[in-house]
């Protein structure tokens, strides 16, 4: 089993939970920024010659040719 730390987390968030009835919509609109930043942070580091050879190398991307929208610059 995982360290105590981690089971007081449970039981905190649990608590939460069923005390905050609310807390499915303060989550998801959370993860929802998240993405929201992701998806800004690349469409500007796409804007550079720099920025797409970056997003080339951080997925992995082998066929350059299909991604022709968002690497034009390449």
């Amino acid at each position: 089993m995982r360290d105590k730390t981690h089971q007081d987390f449970i039981e905190r968030w649990a608590e939460y939970v069923k005390n905050n009835p609310d807390w499915k919509k303060h989550q998801t609109d959370f993860i929802n920024a998240q993405y929201e930043k992701f998806e800004i942070f690349i469409k500007n580091l796409a804007k550079t010659k720099e920025g797409q050879e970056k997003i080339v190398q951080l997925y992995k991307i082998k066929n350059i040719k299909g991604y022709k929208k968002l690497l034009d610059k390449l």
